[in-house]
């Protein structure tokens, strides 16, 4: 985009009043900005109808447009928007939905959502490792932590620990990793991600598939083999509740 050269009444400020500004500023407190990470279009009134159903919710929720694939989401109640922050990861057509708070001042151009929240399986773990302390450690590498499992199953096995991670939608996802213990001791263990939506199978980036990863079509064009280090492996079987 052209740098542009402002002219002298352009460059002048716009004083604005707080006439109205108080009201869709109450209107805009308890509400969510959200973004479906996907390269596919997609039908807007099912994908509103189904979240709305998702959520328990109809008229209790507004859901407008506000930019390309932005959305505005007003709730009736704090208890309503954190329910639904805390309740996700939400998609539609296994199309993943970002979500953050609005925040004074955000326009449909300066939203950023960069993060994708999604519940991790670590699984491989030594047996004395096993512990939430451990799975925060593992997510805070991963990304940012939003939430860990704590629940005690005496009857069963724990045959993995889950952790709930903001991933930043630019890397690649992680397979798995190398765990240090105290002893110097190192044990790989790998992770499965629940609900896990668009996700490439070339370069392991949430959001496209094979058909509009750059990488892959560049790779498709060699006379090498092309190699997928990424594949359905990576889903968890089912959502563990």
């Amino acid at each position: 985009m052209v740098s542009l050269k402002l002219t002298s009444e352009e460059e002048e400020d716009i004083q604005v009043s707080d006439e109205g500004r108080m009201d869709e500023i109450e209107g805009c407190a308890l509400s969510l900005i959200g973004k479906f990470l996907t390269c596919k279009p997609f039908n807007r009134k099912a994908a509103k109808n189904t979240l709305r159903r998702a959520w328990g919710l109809d008229k209790e929720l507004q859901i407008c447009e506000v930019g390309i694939n932005i959305f505005q989401f007003k709730l009736q109640s704090e208890y309503e928007l954190e329910r639904i922050l805390q309740g996700g990861p939400w998609s539609f057509d296994n199309q993943l939905l970002m979500l953050t708070r609005w925040r004074m001042g955000m326009s449909a151009r300066n939203v950023v959502l960069e993060h994708a929240s999604l519940w991790v399986q670590i699984w491989g773990v030594p047996f004395d490792m096993m512990s939430p302390t451990m799975a925060t450690e593992v997510g805070n590498k991963m990304g940012v932590v939003e939430d860990v499992d704590r629940r005690q199953r005496t009857d069963d096995q724990n045959f993995f620990l889950r952790v709930k991670v903001a991933l930043p939608i630019a890397k690649p996802i992680r397979r798995g990793g190398f765990l240090m213990g105290s002893d110097g001791s190192r044990h790989w263990v790998t992770y499965k991600y629940e609900r896990l939506p668009l996700f490439c199978h070339y370069c392991g980036v949430l959001g496209h598939n094979l058909r509009h990863c750059q990488e892959h079509f560049a790779a498709s064009k060699k006379t090498t083999p092309v190699e997928y280090q990424y594949g359905d492996w990576l889903k968890a079987d089912n959502g563990w509740s």
